[in-house]
């Protein structure tokens, strides 16, 4: 690498892009730097540093919507969303990205950009209908984020755009939430599965609303429709749940790979669901 460019304004950094056009670019560097040290990448001439933008460090809570600065770090966003008792569901997944040195270095939208099937912010990014906020010099777009993952590592953002901020609706309908990932090791793991879950219970305490998002799954995360719709009108009990986990069995398609057997996440997926049967409601 030849150059690391550090610009400290929004100006500046479209000039570094205007100059530099092959250039990558870096807010935390946790995964680009341990792809680079692995080769899995070749190494750039130019690195661009997104962390000194002010406007890509912005956290902002308005009456629609939170609005998530692509650099804004995973502990700020964790502390904020916490404070604020906004996206329980979110924050819960933050906290399980690596330990407390990489979330303090580690981006919302470097997760996103990466592109992990197992990348621990995606599921819940999902459910919240999440979308992308993607800038150029001469404007911008939005995208969601179920549309922006394309694949695996693999994205829709296009030359010259860069990841500005990722954008969340306000919703308090929600009854209650879950996430939870099964890993190799307890702490700082990747997950083999993970199950995130949002819902809402009708008067009566039966599911008036219920969505689930799996990752490591399958190329990007995983939704059934069909699962959620069985759940519908039925209690979380362990009965109900059990019988939705044989949905699951069913209809996911996972791979083997050096971390677990397409047999074992098949289980997992299917008994995560159970967890929600514990949820003090």
């Amino acid at each position: 690498m030849e150059m690391v460019v550090l610009p400290e304004s929004l100006a500046g950094l479209w000039e570094a892009c205007r100059r530099f056009p092959a250039a990558v670019f870096s807010a935390g560097g946790t995964d680009l730097l341990v792809q680079l040290r692995a080769g899995r990448r070749p190494e750039p001439e130019v690195l661009i540093g997104l962390k000194r933008v002010p406007e890509l460090r912005e956290i902002t809570v308005c009456e629609a919507e939170v609005a998530i600065g692509a650099a804004a770090t995973q502990a700020e966003i964790v502390s904020r969303l916490a404070a604020g008792s906004e996206l329980p569901l979110l924050a819960a997944a933050l906290g399980h990205i690596g330990s407390p040195q990489i979330r303090n270095m580690g981006t919302l939208g470097g997760n996103l950009v990466t592109a992990s099937p197992a990348g621990d912010s995606l599921p819940a990014l999902y459910l919240y209908d999440a979308e992308v906020e993607l800038w150029r010099p001469d404007g911008k777009r939005r995208i969601k984020v179920a549309e922006f993952i394309t694949g695996p590592g693999r994205t829709g953002l296009a030359a010259g755009e860069i990841v500005g901020r990722i954008l969340l609706p306000r919703a308090c309908r929600w009854s209650g939430h879950y996430f939870e990932k099964v890993g190799l090791r307890r702490a700082l793991a990747i997950a083999v599965v993970s199950l995130a879950a949002l819902w809402r219970l009708d008067g009566e305490g039966r599911v008036a609303e219920m969505r689930l998002a799996w990752g490591s799954l399958g190329p990007t995360i995983v939704r059934l429709p069909e699962v959620e719709d069985f759940l519908l009108g039925k209690p979380l009990s362990r009965e109900s749940l059990a019988a939705a986990g044989v949905l699951v069995r069913e209809r996911v398609r996972p791979i083997d790979d050096i971390r677990a057997s397409a047999a074992y996440r098949r289980e997992v997926a299917a008994r995560l669901l159970l967890r929600l049967a514990q949820i003090d409601r």
